[in-house]
């Protein structure tokens, strides 16, 4: 006979460089004080979305493997919502709006925290669409925020864009917001992400 397990909420801890500099932040994003401080650590009880999310102070040089952190939810008013509170408490978003991205047709607004960890709010419009030219050396490129501190590998030459990993091709414009952004460039008219 199996006893059934009652979950409480999913645990995320993220090594940070400094963690007072990374509270703040975190109080903007989630609009909550955290539930505990020590010296190097905190802790964030999230309700909305439930999570236990923890800050270590940890030393380190560059990006680890995290690609990046999400919050789905249900419907583009709800994205515009969440963007609008980081906005109101001083937080930078940028905006993807109808964008292919992950097999999906997504609506997503994106923020960094002072380490460079990507968040994003998103809703999934259309799921499960076909794949396209949206792999490089094997690994999906699509959603997978880039630090200055990573370099890129070239892409083949039937790829004319990887959305947030690379830039577009020289002489191109960006295929969405987000890669005009990472790469300081225009969007190209009627471009679209990993076409």
């Amino acid at each position: 006979m199996t006893t059934a397990i009652n979950i409480l909420k999913p645990h995320l801890a993220i090594n940070v460089r400094d963690v007072e500099q990374s509270v703040e932040f975190y109080k903007k994003m989630f609009g909550i004080e955290p539930s505990k401080v020590r010296t190097g650590y905190a802790k964030f009880d999230v309700q909305s979305p439930a999570l236990n999310f923890t800050l270590n102070q940890v030393p380190f040089g560059e990006r680890g493997a995290l690609s990046h952190l999400g919050i789905q939810v249900a419907s583009t008013d709800d994205v515009a919502s969440m963007r609008t509170s980081w906005e109101d408490r001083g937080l930078t978003p940028r905006d993807e709006l109808q964008t292919s991205c992950c097999y999906a047709l997504q609506d997503k607004a994106w923020v960094n925290d002072p380490d460079g960890n990507e968040w994003e709010v998103f809703v999934v419009l259309e799921d499960n669409l076909p794949e396209t030219a949206s792999k490089v050396g094997g690994d999906a490129v699509c959603c997978a925020p880039v630090s200055e501190t990573v370099h890129i590998a070239a892409l083949p030459d039937d790829v004319e864009c990887a959305c947030e990993t690379a830039p577009p091709a020289e002489g191109k414009g960006a295929c969405c917001e987000t890669q005009a952004a990472k790469f300081g460039v225009e969007v190209e008219a009627g471009a679209g992400c990993c076409a």
